[in-house]
């Protein structure tokens, strides 16, 4: 169903969020997407108290932030910037001057998603602190570490890598170490906003929170048995799918272009407050 050209006749007109979500085309196929009016619901009615905190969310153009939050849905993932399972991040899409909210998984949707597989455990990723390291073998991956045992000795001190492991309920065990230069020598070859120091990417503002999902999806792709919604949220990862149009091939988005959404991965601390007029108005729709 072509739901973009029954909202507008000018395909590269950005459509608001606020008029796509309360199309009637667009909560029918959302209701058939997800094959409940309650779950259709309930889903429209998080997805608005998301958007309603995010200006640049906001901005974006509604077909792609509708998109983005499907795909989550699909997972059984949480849209909540608190829980940090995936994450709404606007691009700008290329040739034009139209945003678009593309799909970016958060380390604890990696993690949700290796637990529901039933395949996993153990399944473990840290930042390794300065005087921590005393030896690691890449031949045998056999660690030698003394943790700081005060946490908040540990917290305030230097990170100096990154550590990840899985034991499969089968008994296979993998494990990797990388040092911190090599995992933002990974950033820059990987996201030019990053390689730019231009402030705005997740690298910048969580770089442990991106180091921790580079661990795990490095160790799990290469080495771990992956669900098929594994395998689906590491296709979509980073990537615009135009989920109402689903003849449309999905895009994958460069870090470069990306707009962060202003959120601490590890609080879920948002900085724009929430015009509370417009969200009350928009959830007063779907009563």
């Amino acid at each position: 169903m072509a739901v973009r050209n029954s909202l507008t006749s000018n395909a590269s007109k950005n459509v608001k969020f606020q008029t796509v979500i309360k199309a009637q085309a667009v909560q029918e196929n959302i209701m058939s997407t997800l094959g409940s009016a309650s779950r259709a619901k309930t889903f429209t009615a998080s997805l608005i108290s998301a958007v309603s905190t995010n200006r640049d969310l906001q901005a974006c153009d509604g077909v792609s932030v509708i998109s983005a939050a499907l795909l989550g849905e699909s997972l059984n993932l949480s849209p909540s910037p608190q829980l940090g399972h995936y994450y709404m991040v606007p691009f700008g899409d290329h040739g034009s001057s139209i945003k678009k909210a593309t799909f970016q998984l958060g380390y604890k949707g990696y993690i949700q998603l290796a637990i529901r597989s039933g395949q996993y455990k153990k399944l473990n990723v840290v930042a390794v602190k300065d005087g921590e390291l005393k030896s690691f073998n890449p031949f045998t991956e056999d660690i030698d570490v003394s943790p700081i045992e005060d946490p908040d000795a540990r917290e305030k001190a230097k990170t100096i890598g990154y550590y990840a492991m899985f034991e499969l309920v089968n008994g296979f065990k993998k494990c990797m170490y990388w040092s911190k230069a090599k995992m933002k020598a990974h950033a820059e070859k990987y996201s030019m906003g990053y390689k730019a120091h231009k402030g705005y990417t997740f690298w910048e503002k969580d770089f442990d929170g991106m180091a921790f999902k580079t661990m795990l999806r490095q160790l799990i792709s290469k080495w771990g048995i992956m669900s098929i919604d594994m395998q689906n949220a590491f296709a979509s990862d980073n990537t615009y799918k135009d989920t109402l149009n689903p003849e449309e091939a999905p895009k994958y988005e460069g870090n470069d272009e990306a707009i962060d959404v202003d959120v601490n991965e590890e609080a879920g601390e948002v900085k724009e407050e929430p015009k509370k007029q417009n969200n009350e108005s928009l959830l007063g729709d779907l009563a």
